[in-house]
């Protein structure tokens, strides 16, 4: 609040300064309705950035609602969350680590823009937000269930190995990228080569015009290969 004086007309006005509206005690910074004038994609971004997963269904009142209260939650806390930990539309938090349950993408120096740009899908509930959109997982059973749907079994290239453990791994799909060089190997070798490489899996599920997608490729966020 500002006082100031009406020089000239013998008398002191009183100015209350406006403040944004839709903002919480505590929490001047955090303006619900500069959120609001922000595109959708720019919000899921910034969810994304503060570990939030599973807003695919999210409309946009519903993802404003969402990082308003994940912002004013971190202010309160005093600052981000930590590392290991992800946030749910609902506001609580449930543990990281496993790819198999969940956890955020994964992010390093050498993170791709394919990666920052890809609609995370955390769950099996996550949905494309449209046909042809970019996706990336770590979850085990998205990934199962994607290539269940098109027949296609884990495998890695030969002569790519290392340390005794697959090495670069793809899938075997009828009629798709098939080559003499791949090779089969079972779900549990192929997730822990996965998990050990902190490798994340970019892929689509539909193309624009609704057919099946087959694209895929894995990334590592810490090296040039995936």
């Amino acid at each position: 609040m500002a006082q100031r004086s009406s020089a000239g007309r013998g008398g002191t006005a009183t100015r209350t300064a406006r403040r944004p509206g839709n903002q919480t005690p505590n929490t001047p910074e955090v303006s619900e309705a500069t959120i609001s004038r922000m595109r959708v994609d720019e919000i899921r971004g910034q969810l994304r950035q503060h570990g939030v997963s599973g807003t695919s269904a999210l409309r946009k009142p519903e993802l404003v609602r969402t990082l308003v209260k994940t912002l004013r939650a971190e202010r309160r806390s005093g600052g981000t969350k930590g590392p290991g930990r992800r946030a749910t539309p609902g506001g609580r938090s449930a543990g990281g680590g496993r790819s198999a349950g969940g956890a955020a993408v994964r992010t390093g120096p050498r993170t791709s823009r394919s990666v920052r740009s890809s609609q995370v899908i955390a769950t099996l509930t996550d949905r494309p937000e449209r046909p042809g959109r970019s996706l990336v997982t770590t979850n085990h059973e998205v990934i199962r269930r994607w290539a269940r749907e098109r027949n296609a079994k884990p495998a890695t290239i030969r002569g790519t190995e290392r340390d005794g453990r697959a090495g670069v791994l793809t899938f075997n799909m009828p009629g798709y990228r098939q080559s003499p060089r791949v090779r089969e190997i079972t779900w549990r070798e192929w997730f822990r080569t996965f998990d050990l490489r902190k490798l994340n899996l970019i892929y689509q599920e539909r193309l624009r015009d609704g057919r099946m997608s087959n694209f895929f490729r894995t990334e590592s966020p810490d090296r040039e290969d995936g």
